[in-house]
């Protein structure tokens, strides 16, 4: 496969996640693992405290030994890590971007037109949605008002958002629908994201309350989906911190 250049340089071109990863060039001996004045270290840090939360709330062992309550602080505490981690992935999309093609105020900023805005947008919008939902099933009853209108629907919310943000940052990462490249960390985060919004919405589906009963339309379904999409969230957001330390001659457009 022919490797595209920057025109009258001979230098392999870049994608844009690539050049929005690599804002500012890798120092030698830059740590993969430690580094806190790096802002992609800190989402990717984020992201994996956040998904730990979601992975561990969901262990039936963890649950019985703490209690309903605290269980459920741990997914509240676990969606505002996400939060945290999704708003900084925007800025880092919007920073990537010349002063003079911005529209819009510093913080928010509206760029509809680039792909890596829109997933990260939608992102932002998804991870609000889980906030509002683990917070309010702190001291909801499954079947009731509360819970239907203000649990389970922003869940369901959140799960449509991060699935249609993982899809674009899927089709960003493969210049199409489908690609086979399996030497590029984007490609692995990209698919291990879109993987977990499906077992994020298969959860969100399954977690429907039938109606005049407080029984879930499939508990062990609802549970198994929020642990694999945790999982599988957890190691996207470990292979962002490999992803940020490339070096100059990591994978190129092709």
């Amino acid at each position: 496969m022919m490797m595209n250049t920057d025109a009258g340089k001979g230098r392999p071109k870049r994608d844009s996640r690539w050049r929005r990863k690599h804002q500012s060039p890798a120092p030698a001996g830059r740590e993969t693992w430690w580094a806190p004045r790096d802002r992609s270290w800190w989402i990717g840090v984020l992201f994996a405290i956040g998904s730990a939360l979601f992975a561990l709330g969901v262990l039936p062992a963890y649950a019985n030994a703490v209690g309903l309550r605290a269980d459920g602080l741990t997914f509240f505490a676990g969606s505002v890590f996400f939060t945290s981690a999704g708003f900084l992935q925007y800025r880092e999309a919007v920073d990537a971007v010349p002063a003079g093609l911005r529209h819009g105020r510093r913080v928010l900023v509206y760029l509809p037109g680039r792909i890596d805005w829109q997933a990260t947008a939608w992102q932002s919008i998804g991870t609000l949605a889980f906030n509002v939902s683990t917070g309010l099933a702190v001291g909801a009853t499954i079947g009731s008002d509360l819970y239907r209108h203000h649990v389970w629907r922003p869940d369901a919310v959140g799960s449509v958002c991060f699935l249609v943000a993982s899809t674009l940052a899927w089709y960003e990462a493969c210049h199409g629908w489908f690609a086979w490249r399996p030497r590029s960390v984007a490609w692995w985060i990209t698919l291990a994201n879109l993987a977990g919004s499906v077992a994020f919405g298969v959860s969100a589906a399954a977690a429907f309350v039938q109606p005049g009963t407080a029984d879930l339309l499939s508990s062990p379904i609802a549970n198994l989906g929020t642990l694999i999409g945790a999982v599988l969230f957890l190691l996207g957001a470990v292979l962002l911190l490999v992803e940020r330390n490339e070096a100059e001659g990591g994978p190129p457009s092709q």
